[in-house]
């Protein structure tokens, strides 16, 4: 951002912003994406809206254009969106910085142990959001498709189930004498996922994470911990989804005869983008002689907080057979090249409109 001669600076929850300035001052028009990935990820979730966003300033140095508005290069640092949150008013800047994470370290100290607890105050207007993304999906690339009009993100709802039961011995213990939690938590698995099957349409669900204890091959495991991810594009069908999945947990424990209890680790309705930026994405795709069609997307994105209080919209490039989350995520050159000058030709339309 330095070398591009962009404005520099850091807010308290660690997002940084680039700022290109335009003849006038007011809200800025925005690009850019995370830097985060998961522990397992690949390389383009996330880097690439924040490299293209840099590609884009770089153009526009290049051809030593000075834009109507300010363009403002902004990257979300902490994971799950918690940047994006904090910046559209979603989530209290002190209990963003209060959250522990797996190893017992808060956010707010990890800011300032890597020099990111900036002094800038969250939160500012926006004139326009445009992120490029990788679809990390399969359909893209399943219909032969260069780019994706995002129409939106679909609602995300992800809690933490813990179930107590008793330890005891594997060998002695009748089965009509257990409370396994165990079971309870393989079972309350495997009704999630028949629980989105049994839905269809857009619903999905996961259980990703799951630990036992004592976890040992001959101990009846005394707690389980896991995790329950659903989503869905339509906010009615994501809380029926939430219904549900609260009902199986309920008639699941009191059969094994174990407790449980459940945490909130995330909660996102479904967000709509701005038509009109839909509708622009989808022209200059068609002029640039692009295949192109409107999805939704399955993911999160920074984009889907930001529209809350700005027009937004994104640009998906294919995944190759739709891998994502995973270190064999890929997506082709030319197809990067084609997701950039969309990129860009919507950018200078909003960089240049009156």
């Amino acid at each position: 951002m330095r070398e591009l001669g962009l404005s520099v600076t850091v807010d308290r929850i660690g997002n940084i912003f680039g700022v290109r300035p335009g003849k006038r001052e007011g809200p800025p028009v925005m690009s850019g994406s995370h830097i985060d990935t998961v522990g397992t990820g690949g390389l383009y979730d996330g880097n690439l809206g924040v490299l293209a966003a840099l590609e884009v300033a770089a153009v526009l140095n290049d051809a030593n254009l000075q834009t109507e508005h300010p363009f403002c290069e902004g990257v979300r640092f902490q994971p799950d969106m918690m940047g994006s949150t904090c910046f559209q008013g979603g989530l209290p800047l002190e209990t963003a910085l209060a959250i522990e994470g797996i190893d017992g370290k808060t956010v707010g100290d990890e800011l300032t142990r890597i020099g990111y607890a900036g002094d800038q105050e969250v939160g500012f207007p926006v004139k326009a959001f445009m992120e490029l993304h990788i679809e990390q999906g399969p359909v893209l690339e399943e219909e032969g498709i260069r780019i994706g009009c995002v129409t939106g993100v679909q609602g995300i709802s992800w809690q933490e189930l813990t179930i107590t039961g008793v330890s005891n011995h594997a060998g002695t213990t009748p089965m009509r004498l257990r409370k396994d939690a165990g079971y309870a938590a393989m079972a309350i698995a495997t009704g999630v996922r028949q629980i989105a099957k049994d839905m269809g349409g857009n619903q999905v669900s996961t259980v990703g994470s799951l630990t036992l204890h004592p976890n040992l091959i001959s101990v009846v495991a005394n707690k389980a911990v896991m995790t329950i991810d659903l989503r869905n594009t339509d906010e009615a069908l994501l809380q029926e989804a939430e219904q549900r999945t609260q009902d199986l947990i309920q008639r699941v424990t009191e059969a094994e005869g174990v407790s449980y209890s459940t945490r909130s680790l995330a909660r996102f309705k479904p967000a709509n983008f701005e038509p009109a930026m839909i509708d622009m994405v989808e022209a200059v795709a068609t002029e640039m002689g692009f295949s192109n069609r409107r999805m939704p997307s399955g993911a999160g994105h920074d984009a889907g907080l930001i529209c809350l209080n700005a027009p937004t919209s994104m640009v998906f490039t294919p995944s190759v057979r739709g891998i994502s989350h995973n270190i064999e995520e890929y997506t082709h050159p030319e197809d990067i090249e084609a997701g950039a000058n969309v990129l860009l030709q919507c950018l200078l339309r909003l960089l240049t409109s009156p």
